[in-house]
């Protein structure tokens, strides 16, 4: 699939401010995110960005970022902005949005996301194992997925951030990363946000509501994103233990 890869980034995350520029091992996170993606080698990568230090560091490493209005409400609407002058944008077969926060994904996996495309799928994303810790978590979202290839390919009936019921099956940990045709990426940021995703908070369940189909690819073994200094020290940790 002709694909290109977006990394959307702003340095103003109430949880963690400035997290794109933190040093991990001697490297900025968004340098390690952006490295991962050159490595799936699967299309070009553009750093969707609202500050001029983070688009000043990646040009500065040979890569390529745009800027976009730092107002934007997320990060698919940033990636949007950054690809809207691009001259025929709708012959890409898929359109990544990878998040800023995953400095150590398999290269591999960033390639997975476009299975579902490739399945007809309307949007497409991961998902890994759900732990027992995790199924309390509300920093953790959830997917409900019914499968259509076991433990491949399936498709997302659910999202929470909360806990499903306990006679819920098939619940896995979604994982953060979305493969999407142009005209289904247009058509998203049209929408005005749904009543479940503006309760729920979970974008994502925005395309749900306007029936468009989520497919998923099950991928075992997903390392941690960041959202946390918590988070960046145990991502270290994993690093130096290569």
């Amino acid at each position: 699939m002709k694909t290109l890869i977006l990394i959307p980034v702003r340095m103003a995350a109430t949880r963690f401010p400035n997290k794109p520029m933190a040093l991990i091992a001697g490297k900025t996170m968004i340098q390690r995110v952006w490295e991962q993606a050159i490595l799936s080698n699967i299309g070009e990568v553009i750093v969707a960005c609202s500050e001029t230090e983070v688009y000043d560091h990646i040009t500065s490493l040979g890569g390529k970022a745009e800027m976009t209005d730092p107002d934007l409400p997320s990060g698919t609407d940033r990636i949007f902005e950054a690809i809207s002058n691009y001259a025929n944008i709708s012959h890409y077969d898929s359109i990544i949005n990878l998040q800023g926060d995953m400095p150590i994904i398999n290269p591999k996996d960033i390639e997975k996301v476009n299975i579902p495309l490739e399945q007809g799928f309307d949007i497409g994303t991961l998902v890994t194992e759900l732990t027992h810790d995790q199924t309390k978590d509300i920093n953790i979202t959830k997917a409900k997925i019914e499968w259509i290839n076991k433990y491949k390919i399936g498709k997302a009936l659910d999202f929470k951030k909360g806990i499903f019921n306990s006679t819920d099956n098939n619940i896995y940990h979604h994982v953060g990363i979305y493969s999407f045709r142009y005209e289904t990426l247009k058509k998203f940021i049209s929408m005005s946000p749904s009543k479940n995703e503006i309760k729920r908070k979970l974008e994502q369940l925005r395309a749900l509501d306007a029936k468009m189909t989520i497919g998923v690819t099950y991928v075992k073994n997903i390392p941690i994103s960041v959202d946390t200094k918590e988070d960046l020290l145990k991502v270290e940790n994993i690093i130096k233990n290569l």
